[in-house]
């Protein structure tokens, strides 16, 4: 894609391959094509990891924490899993704004989670509402020990953010999707991925290995879940498109 962008004249013409296009400069059309590019710089310059949360790092771009938080604060769940721990901010995050809302817990999955890693999230002071299991998240035996930390009425929040191949991602929405109440979501992070194979740090197999395709080839299997984006609670803007490292990431469970 060639992106000029003419600030004298407020205008920006892009041409995707389909034909040059000139837009005002200022419209929601000119956002959303700057907003891309703009994540896939970001991506490669990896700003994403210049984060923390209460003293962890959290390796999520903001408006994805902010969107997270738009559905927690509107579900109220009983129990957010999320597989990928890395550093612990997500998970002491979601655990923020369990305390926040005066109800809740959080369940982290990984399948190598560094001593430094754990030593620091069991001494941070929302502890207390995090539970750590270490294992490959799709193995029956890590699953089963998940399931059963969950009781029965609860409801539950599941965010999936270890490792994104298509085949990963896939077996963690099957593995998963039993847990998700009606209502609520599973969430399969940065497919974003499909965007990056052309970025220095990107790989070609991308475009078809990623965590967006294994969402797609789900929601066509399971007609329980409904794929789509959570509407925005407010929005006093014209745009309409998250600018996010999660497109196509939310399944809600419909029935």
């Amino acid at each position: 894609m060639r992106i000029t962008i003419d600030t004298e004249a407020a205008t920006l013409a892009h041409d995707d391959g389909a034909g040059l296009q000139t837009l005002p400069l200022y419209s929601d059309a000119a956002f959303e094509i700057l907003s891309r590019q703009w994540v896939k710089v970001g991506w490669d310059r990896k700003y994403s990891y210049t984060f923390t949360w209460l003293g962890r790092p959290l390796i999520q771009l903001p408006e994805d924490v902010l969107r997270i938080q738009e559905v927690i604060w509107a579900m109220q769940p009983d129990v957010i899993i999320e597989t990928g721990v890395a550093h612990g901010g997500s998970l002491i995050f979601y655990a923020s704004l369990c305390k926040a809302i005066g109800k809740g817990r959080v369940i982290g999955v990984d399948i190598e989670i560094r001593p430094p890693n754990r030593q620091a999230i069991e001494a941070h002071p929302l502890a207390g509402a995090i539970t750590l299991i270490e294992g490959d998240s799709t193995a029956p035996a890590v699953v089963q020990r998940v399931r059963r930390l969950v009781q029965p009425g609860e409801t539950v929040l599941v965010i999936l953010d270890s490792c994104h191949t298509r085949a990963h991602v896939l077996a963690e929405l099957e593995a998963y999707h039993p847990l998700v109440t009606p209502g609520s979501y599973l969430v399969a992070t940065d497919g974003i991925m499909h965007d990056l194979h052309d970025t220095p740090l990107g790989r070609p197999e991308w475009t078809g290995d990623n965590p967006t395709v294994a969402a797609r080839e789900f929601a066509a299997r399971h007609p329980e879940f409904q794929h789509g984006p959570p509407p925005w609670p407010f929005n006093e803007s014209t745009l309409h498109q998250n600018v996010t490292h999660w497109p196509e990431a939310f399944l809600r469970r419909v029935r």
